[in-house]
C-alpha cells in the first residue's frame, strides 16, 4: 500500500485509492522555521526539570506546575474537564529535563502512533480517516507547517486565489491578563497528515497548542470522543471546544464577504453551510496618520 510520509513517521501514513496521491509537498512531521524566519520551534528556551524518577509527579516537577495534562494511559485529562470553556495551558517535559522518554508528561512530542490513512473524499478533496479504534482523548496528530509571523502569514493569505484551498490556520490563546498569543502555521508546502483533515461543524477532534521546548507550541489534535476504525477525522476550522462560541477563532463576516467564503460539505446537523471566516487575514491594516 503506498505511504505517505516517506518513511518520516514512526507509523506508515497509508493512501487510497491505488494510483492515486495528492499534490507534492515535502513531508515534515513536526513544524519548522518559516520563509520569514520570525519564529524557530526547534529552538529549545525552557529550562528542563530536575526529576530523576522514570515519570514526573506533580507538584514535585516544575512542568507539572499547573498540574497533570495527561492519564497514565496518555489521554488527555482536560476532556473530563466539562464544566470549564477553556482548556487549561498544556506543558510538556521538554528536551532538558532528566525524566526518561517514558515520563507521562510526553505525549505529544512523541509524534504519530495511530495507524491513519490518507483517502480520496466524494465531496472534499482529499480527507483522513481512523485505521483502528482511538478512544476519547487521545493524542492523534499534530497540524505540523511553517510557523509564521503574522504578516507574512496575511500576505500568504491574501495571494492566494479563490480556487485555491487554504491550509493557513491562526490560533489565538486568550491570557487571564487580557493579551492574545497568536499563532500562525502553514502546511501548504510542508506539513504532514494533519494538512489534510477536513473541517466539521459538529467534529470528532479538537485541537490544543502543546508546549514542548518553548512558547512556540505544537498544534495538536486529540480525539472529542470514542472514533471508529473507518471513521473521517474532522476538527472545526474555528477553534471551538464543544461548541462554546466563546472559543472560536472566527471573526463574523459581513454579507458582502461572502462571496469570499467556500462552502462546507461537512453534512452535520448543525452544518453552518460556509467553511469558517477569519477576516483578520484579508483586511488591510489602516494606514497610520
Amino acid at each position: 500500500m503506498a505511504e505517505l510520509s516517506g518513511g518520516s513517521e514512526a507509523v506508515a501514513v497509508a493512501l487510497w485509492p491505488p494510483g492515486e496521491a495528492p499534490p507534492a509537498f515535502q513531508y515534515s512531521p513536526e513544524s519548522v522555521a518559516g520563509a520569514d524566519g520570525q519564529l524557530d520551534p526547534a529552538e529549545v528556551t525552557f529550562p528542563g526539570c530536575p526529576c530523576r524518577s522514570r515519570s514526573c509527579a506533580a507538584p514535585a516537577c516544575p512542568c507539572l506546575s499547573r498540574g497533570h495534562s495527561y492519564s497514565s494511559q496518555g489521554l488527555l485529562l482536560a476532556l473530563q474537564e466539562q464544566e470549564q470553556p477553556f482548556s487549561r495551558p498544556v506543558f510538556e517535559c521538554n528536551s532538558l529535563c532528566c525524566c526518561g522518554e517514558g515520563c507521562q508528561n510526553r505525549v505529544v512530542q512523541r509524534g504519530l502512533r495511530l495507524r491513519l490513512q490518507v483517502f480520496r473524499t466524494r465531496r472534499k478533496g482529499w480527507g483522513v480517516r481512523a485505521l483502528q479504534p482511538i478512544p476519547a482523548g487521545s493524542f492523534v496528530c499534530e497540524y505540523a507547517g511553517e510557523v509564521l509571523g503574522f504578516a507574512e502569514a496575511r500576505r500568504r493569505i491574501q495571494a492566494q486565489s479563490p480556487q485555491e484551498p487554504n491550509y493557513i490556520i491562526a490560533v489565538r490563546e486568550h491570557l487571564h491578563d487580557g493579551r492574545v498569543m497568536e499563532t500562525f502555521v502553514d502546511p501548504t508546502r510542508i506539513g504532514n497528515v494533519g494538512r489534510f483533515l477536513n473541517h466539521s461543524c459538529e467534529p470528532n477532534l479538537f485541537m490544543v497548542p502543546v508546549r514542548v521546548d518553548s512558547m512556540v507550541p505544537k498544534l495538536a489534535l486529540f480525539a472529542a470522543a470514542d472514533i471508529a476504525a473507518g471513521e473521517e477525522l474532522t476538527y472545526d476550522y474555528s477553534g471551538r471546544f464543544r461548541n462554546f462560541p466563546g472559543a472560536s477563532r472566527e471573526h463574523k463576516a459581513p454579507e458582502e464577504e461572502n462571496s469570499l467564503r467556500k462552502p462546507c460539505y461537512c453534512g452535520s446537523r448543525t452544518c453552518a453551510s460556509f467553511l469558517p471566516w477569519d477576516s483578520s487575514l484579508f483586511s488591510t491594516p489602516a494606514s497610520s496618520p
